[in-house]
């Protein structure tokens, strides 16, 4: 037995119970996780490659193939939240060298601008004021001029709340030669999408919002024509863990036996299932229908309080997550820390470049109700009377 002393202690508040409180999220996500969710993530382990492990990726696999309404044999969820999905796809997709035109009217775009210089890539940017979307025009003049491999779009954009009609960006996109990526974390399930209709290349959400599981899963998939261009490949992908080829083997989408890749998060992995499970039993159509009706409800509610939405063309406001101005003479902290204090309510502020501009309230999967906007509404009416305004 060892004579040594230790010198660092028991933190004594590990010595006592988890301590986590209930609270109602409204804001851009994660949102709440239903019980039978709770109960499929709280399984006993299994170990990553039995049979019954690899039977549950299977199902997990059906389910993002109906989700994302796509027959793609190489699909499958990343081990890792959205931003680890976005990064596979920028990963797989680049080389050093290669050209990405990016659509930026919000954080995300910023961000995979940001990972395809970090990869060496040629970027050029499409800008966008935070609010709007992109035209077919605003796309075809851009992939004119730069000739890129990829462009990269946002669906949902959370940061902002608009949603990006995607209807004929493939068909333009492969007529150029260039690949369509499209980043659908906070939109998928919320609004409708058709990847095999809709000629998307690649698409990745993240099991967080529409979908009510815990974050740390992400739904990917590569059209055929994206899964060549990772074979002709010069170079391996600059992440071991994020290597498609690896992963689709581990996902049984090469027709191989599976082989070890990493250990998966087994629970996270259960949770996704369930969570597909369940919309596959609620049905795409009428989920997008729920977060329509009660996006809808939703603004009407903020403009009868006299509160200007952010995103002026009611088209191209995300279902899932709406942004209101701040109103004039508020603090936005005030107000969000105010909901959160006395009603147990998460809204968020704005992000990236909406920070200090907006107000992000999220309505997503289970916490899409009618009862869920009332009580939106009416905790923020009150914050509204108590909040102290600054001089005008």
């Amino acid at each position: 037995m060892s004579t040594r002393l230790l010198h660092v202690l028991p933190p004594e508040e590990l010595l006592r119970p988890l301590a986590v409180p209930e609270r109602l999220l409204l804001g851009p996500g994660p949102s709440n996780v239903p019980h039978r969710i709770q109960a499929a993530g709280g399984r006993q382990l299994l170990g990553h490659m039995h049979p019954e492990m690899l039977k549950v990726m299977d199902e997990i696999k059906a389910g993002i193939q109906y989700a994302f309404q796509t027959q793609n044999r190489l699909t499958l969820a990343i081990s890792g939240s959205g931003h680890c999905a976005m990064e596979a796809a920028l990963f797989n997709l680049l080389e050093q060298g290669d050209t990405v035109l990016v659509a930026i009217n919000g954080i995300w775009g910023q961000r995979a601008a940001d990972i395809a210089r970090r990869l060496g890539a040629n970027v050029y940017e499409l800008l966008k004021p935070p609010g709007k979307y992109f035209t077919p025009q605003d796309i075809e003049q851009g992939l004119v001029q730069h000739k890129p491999l990829v462009l990269f779009i946002t669906h949902g954009e959370s940061s902002t709340g608009v949603l990006q009609p995607l209807e004929g960006l493939g068909e333009l996109c492969h007529r150029h030669g260039c690949l369509l990526l499209v980043d659908a974390v906070a939109s998928l399930g919320g609004a409708p999408i058709f990847m095999d209709q809709q000629e998307i290349d690649v698409l990745y959400s993240g099991s967080q919002k529409v979908l009510n599981a815990p974050p740390g899963s992400a739904p990917i998939s590569f059209s055929e024509r994206a899964r060549e261009r990772l074979l002709r490949r010069k170079t391996k992908p600059p992440s071991l863990y994020l290597d498609m080829g690896c992963l689709a083997n581990y996902w049984g989408c090469d027709g191989e036996p599976r082989r070890y890749h990493h250990t998966a998060p087994i629970n996270s992995f259960f949770s996704l299932r369930e969570s597909l499970a369940m919309l596959a039993e609620l049905g795409l159509e009428s989920s997008w229908e729920r977060h329509r009706v009660h996006c809808a409800q939703l603004c009407q509610g903020l403009r009868d309080m006299g509160l200007e939405l952010f995103v002026e063309e009611e088209k191209a406001r995300l279902p899932t997550i709406t942004t209101v101005r701040v109103p004039e003479g508020y603090n936005w902290k005030d107000i969000t820390d105010f909901l959160m204090h006395n009603h147990g309510m998460e809204i968020s502020g704005g992000l990236g470049p909406t920070v200090g501009k907006v107000l992000r309230i999220g309505l997503m999967g289970c916490n899409s109700t009618s009862v869920n906007v009332n009580r939106a509404l009416g905790a923020l009416q009150d914050a509204l009377q108590r909040c102290r305004r600054s001089r005008l």
